[in-house]
Parts: structure tokens; sequence; C-alpha cells
């Protein structure tokens, strides 16, 4: 598919440009105002003969541009940018070449990864003519000629490169397309300045496989802390029941303590073994309810 982005190089005439029109008009009035005072009439045909060769040889360049003059089919000299002169009928400017950074984008579908799975990849590509006489005679379409070198290379490397390398080191892979596309449009001319991956787009199916993978491995992440949780817990517990075991009062503090947590809170209720409340030391359901009438007023 050709790039509607990419313009074909300018082989088509270029009109006479303003500076020519306007010395054209100054030699027609020159040479009218010379036939009225002499009031020979080959004043006339000389100021109109001067007014073409002027209006189709004096050319503008602008800037950017260099101007590719052939004299006589062959190739002559570079012109511009600025004011220059070529001889009509001899002379002729095949190509003005564009020296400014041009942009082009370009596309691999369907292309198959080195792991056989399908993509597309859009791509930008931004390259500066820095030979106009090359790029205008060695190649006869220079900027399509780049535009399907870049296409080329683009699915070269992406037959070469897993799917994995492509979603995760792009860097590398656009320093890779940029030196193949370079090394092909070398003797064209063309110097390419920089290369980039846009977008990689991969088939739905791939997408959602590549999601419950995601979610499968985030979910096997959180177990495993959960489980190291678990662990660590036990063995802060099983320091805690070391430290208990020969001191019973410190126990019973503790105990203590998480039933005081248990029942602080207004309205709440805590039932508890009168074993557990016995060996505690607190009596039986009176010891509790003093305890909780503690609780209350303290708070209160």
């Amino acid at each position: 598919m050709h790039n509607p982005n990419v313009n074909l190089p300018n082989f088509a005439f270029r009109g006479p440009s303003p500076v020519s029109i306007f010395l054209a008009l100054i030699i027609l009035l020159a040479s009218g105002l010379i036939w009225f005072i002499t009031g020979w009439y080959g004043w006339i045909a000389i100021g109109f003969f001067s007014a073409i060769l002027v209006g189709y040889g004096v050319k503008v360049a602008d800037q950017w541009e260099k101007a590719v003059v052939l004299r006589l089919g062959k190739f002559s000299h570079l012109a511009g940018p600025g004011l220059f002169f070529v001889i009509p009928i001899i002379d002729a400017v095949s190509n003005w070449i564009d020296h400014r950074t041009i942009t082009t984008t370009f596309k691999a579908e369907q292309t198959l990864t080195k792991d056989t799975v399908p993509v597309d990849v859009d791509a930008v590509l931004f390259w500066t003519v820095m030979d106009a006489k090359k790029a205008s005679l060695e190649v006869a379409d220079y900027k399509d000629a780049v535009f399907w070198a870049a296409q080329t290379a683009l699915r070269d490397v992406i037959g070469r490169t897993n799917l994995a390398e492509m979603l995760s080191d792009r860097e590398r892979i656009d320093r890779e397309l940029k030196e193949v596309i370079d090394m092909r449009t070398e003797p064209w001319g063309v110097n390419v300045n920089a290369v980039e991956i846009r977008d990689v787009v991969l088939p739905t199916g791939l997408q959602d496989a590549m999601s419950r993978e995601a979610q499968a491995e985030r979910e096997r992440r959180a177990r495993i802390i959960l489980g190291t949780a678990e662990t660590e817990i036990a063995d802060k517990f099983a320091e805690a029941a070391k430290s208990y075991e020969n001191n019973p009062v410190a126990l019973h503090l503790r105990a203590m303590n998480i039933l005081y947590e248990g029942i602080k809170e207004k309205g709440a209720m805590v039932i508890v073994p009168s074993s557990i409340v016995e060996t505690m030391g607190l009596g039986a359901v009176s010891g509790l309810t003093s305890l909780a009438s503690t609780v209350r007023n303290s708070d209160e």
C-alpha cells in the first residue's frame, strides 16, 4: 500500500516566478517606451523576446531548496537557494530538491514475528536529502524509494524479533531499523535521522490471552506474599509462646489485654469460656460483669 503522505518528486514544470514576471514586465514597458520615443518597431520585438528569455530563464529557489539543472539532457550544476538563471530551451530544471527534514509514515500489516505472532506495526521515519545530485540522478523517485525501503526493512526486522522483545525493547529495534534503512538509502544521497515505532497492534485473541496471563501472575504473586506473611506471623507467635512459657503473669496480663480490647466498645459482647476466666483469676460471670462495668465507666 502506498503511503498517501509521500508526495512524488517535483518533475512537473514550475511556472515563472513573481520575480521573473516582474522583470519581464519592466522589459516590456522599457521597450514600449523606447519605441514610443524612437518610433522603431524593432524595439517591440526585442522587448518581447527579452521578456520571454527573462520570464523563463530567471528562477528562484527557496532557502531549503536546490534546483537540479540539466543542459541538453546532461547534468550541469545545482542552483539555489536564491535567484539564478538558466538558458531557455537549452537548460531545464529537472528537480527541486527539498533539504528539510521529511517525515514519512509507514506500516507493516499482519507480519509474523520470530515466534510466529501476526502483528500490525506503525512507524515514522525522519530523513533528509544530503546530496541533491544523487537523489535526482541515482533513483527515479527518491521519496517513493525511501518509503518502500523503510517498509521492507520494517518487515525484515519484525521477522527477526520475538514479540516480547518488540514490546519491551523498542529503542533497540528503532536503532536497528535506522541502520538498515540508512544503509539502503545512502546511495541515493539520503540520510536517515531517526526511526520510531509508534504502535504495535496485536490480534484480539492474543490480547485477551495476555491479559488473563497477567492477571494470573498477579494472583500468584499475591498468594505468595500472603503465604509469606502467614509464615512470618507464625514465627512471631512461636517466639511469643516461648516468652510466655515460663512467665504466667505476663500471659495473664496479655490475656486480660486481649479481653479488654474485645469488650471496650459499648454494647460489645464477648463470650469467654469459664475455664479461661478462672485461669486468669477473674472469677466467674461476676468478674466479667465487673470488668465490663469498669470499662464502661472509664469510657464515660
